[in-house]
């Protein structure tokens, strides 16, 4: 078994209906030992025994003090950080939250068939999948694009869908390291269909891969 994850999934906001497929998704991978909690206290304690903490689609303020202290200490100190889809729409009231995973949701349109664009086909997240990538999603915009404190990884064809509002430079997945940690994040996975996609899954696998250090 490889790296063991922290995946979190308390919610103060919306709640995604794909969150149960998403946690069996994590587990199934095959790579990864998975601890699974909405406990807000298990982030408060030591995080040191886990490759990675992935925030899978929380939302609204979902840590106490200690606890933010807690996870800052750890990605600056070496941890992974993974957020998928709805981490963007969390911990606003944190200022450096923001900061760790590069950029906030602002809004998205009506759930659609759209087309991702792969800009770095080396990354792990990114190379298993075509350079053009039909999926279906949310299509999140962001309050500001992430572009110069990150390594784009995807990014959204807008021409592909109705209502994106980011214009011709939308990042839609991305990486950055923070102190001596590394995050991922992927705005796609709103659909429990997105994980059973063995696209999407390699996509997740690579960019938690890649956040716990057990790919270059």
């Amino acid at each position: 078994m490889g790296p063991r994850l922290l995946v979190y999934t308390r919610t103060t906001g919306y709640r995604h209906d794909s969150i149960p497929a998403a946690v069996d998704c994590l587990r199934t991978l095959g790579e990864f030992e998975v601890d699974h909690t909405e406990d807000p206290g298990a982030l408060a304690g030591p995080l040191e025994a886990y490759g990675a903490v992935v925030f899978l689609s929380t939302s609204g303020e979902v840590l106490t003090p200690a606890g933010r202290e807690r996870l800052a200490g750890y990605v600056e100190a070496g941890g992974g950080f993974v957020g998928v889809h709805a981490a963007a729409c969390t911990e606003y009231e944190w200022p450096y939250y923001g900061e760790l995973l590069g950029a906030r949701f602002a809004r998205h349109p009506r759930l659609q068939p759209g087309r991702a664009l792969i800009e770095d086909p080396d990354h792990p997240a990114t190379r298993r999948l075509p350079s053009v990538w039909d999926c279906t999603d949310e299509w999140y915009d962001f309050t500001t694009n992430p572009r110069a404190t990150v390594r784009v990884l995807m990014r959204a064809d807008e021409s592909s869908y109705e209502g994106g509002g980011m214009g011709a430079d939308h990042p839609l997945a991305w990486c950055r390291e923070q102190g001596a940690g590394r995050v991922f994040y992927t705005a796609l996975g709103h659909t429990a269909e997105s994980y059973a996609d063995p696209d999407f899954r390699a996509h997740l696998r690579g960019g938690i891969g890649w956040a716990t250090k057990l790919e270059p």
